[in-house]
């Protein structure tokens, strides 16, 4: 994909926001703006507690600083979170945020609640270039990535609306709402690698945010060069949406596959830092009637990925108006898992969460009507066209 420096990164206007930066990032910002360098260190220690344990949004609250160092901060620094446009709730209990950015582009972010965790879908880019003919979000054209600020904003937006933040005098909960993040909203995480980076580094740090590497999980539809990268770098789980066994039908469905096929895909996973049994790769494979969801599918996807710890993620499709495929049955879906699960590979399938709001797998775009509206809705109009 061409870069060019708008897509790169978005470098706003007015003082610098503190949420996203590294903790050596944070050091040199402070340093800039005039802070005594002996006293870097315990700053950036302060300031990263009060950002990310306490989840301030204003210079004012950080009590433990001196009032002179608290104008200091306010003078020359921001904190700067997402705006919520809109905030639906399905009737399964997933929350999803229509968030609006700097230059006043919105992202979508989607909250999972479930019995044994709490899983945040974030976007890495506004749109996005891939084109994936069953993905209702590259539909969007791509407009720029992600910051980190605005990647770890995400988080921060969604514990603020979940009233996770800890509260003075009362004991922490025994178990965080917000325990997973996934990096599957909008976007390629991998065409926003420093961004993505970056921002991981924040969350996985353990004085902060403290989300461990293996409650992260980083999907990509298949940038192979940066694979290696992403795990060296980064080093979360991944996550491969993969949906087709051979390059013929690959290539219509994943685009980017004609860059970059099947096999030299695969090669870049079984290279990939740390895989093992306790580190699973994740395929994401969505079930598409009569496309992908053959008992031969079944049987060459485990051809396919033989020698590669990994279990099979089956993701029976979630329509969107407009969309030119249909759900795989349940039958049908049901004998393709028993194929994988025969050859020894766990193949759960993903239960459709939030659709009732479009907030499902594949479901996520922008744009701002569409975003405020319901799923009924939607196809109501587009029946009307």
């Amino acid at each position: 994909m061409p870069e060019t420096a708008a897509l790169r990164r978005l470098v706003p206007a007015g003082p610098p926001n503190l949420i996203g930066l590294t903790r050596e990032q944070l050091e040199a910002a402070l340093l800039a703006a005039g802070a005594p360098e002996r006293q870097l260190r315990m700053r950036a220690q302060q300031l990263w507690g009060w950002l990310y344990q306490r989840g301030v949004r204003d210079f004012s609250e950080m009590t433990s600083l001196s009032k002179e160092f608290r104008r200091f901060l306010s003078e020359n620094f921001r904190i700067s979170r997402p705006e919520i446009v809109a905030r639906q709730l399905s009737a399964d209990g997933t929350r999803k945020y229509l968030l609006r950015i700097e230059g006043g582009h919105e992202v979508e972010t989607v909250y999972i609640p479930e019995e044994d965790r709490g899983t945040l879908c974030i976007s890495s880019q506004v749109g996005c270039t891939l084109t994936c003919s069953f993905c209702h979000t590259g539909t969007q054209v791509l407009v720029r990535n992600l910051t980190p600020a605005e990647i770890v904003g995400q988080i921060l937006v969604c514990r603020d609306d979940l009233g996770e933040w800890p509260v003075a005098g009362e004991r922490p909960p025994e178990r965080r709402l917000l325990s997973n993040v996934v990096l599957m909203g909008m976007g390629e995480p991998l065409y926003n690698f420093e961004g993505v980076r970056d921002a991981m580094q924040v969350a996985m740090d353990g004085e902060g945010l403290s989300l461990s590497r293996r409650r992260i999980t980083l999907s990509t539809s298949g940038v192979a060069p940066m694979i290696g990268r992403a795990g060296e770098e980064i080093g979360a789980l991944l996550a491969i949406s993969l949906h087709a066994t051979t390059d013929e039908v690959r290539d219509k469905l994943v685009p980017i596959n004609r860059k970059w096929p099947i096999a030299e895909l695969l090669a870049a996973c079984r290279a990939y830092p740390r895989l093992s049994n306790s580190e699973r790769i994740t395929f994401e494979y969505v079930m598409l009637k009569d496309v992908n969801d053959s008992d031969a599918d079944a049987k060459r996807l485990v051809k396919l990925i033989a020698g590669i710890p990994a279990k099979i993620n089956l993701i029976p499709f979630n329509p969107w108006p407009g969309a030119a495929f249909e759900r795989s049955s349940w039958e049908r879906i049901e004998a393709f898992a028993e194929i994988v699960n025969r050859a020894g590979y766990a193949s759960p399938v993903r239960t459709p969460r939030g659709q009732d709001i479009l907030a499902a797998c594949g479901q996520l775009k922008s744009a701002t009507e569409r975003g405020r509206k319901s799923a009924a809705q939607v196809a109501a109009e587009v029946a009307g066209l």
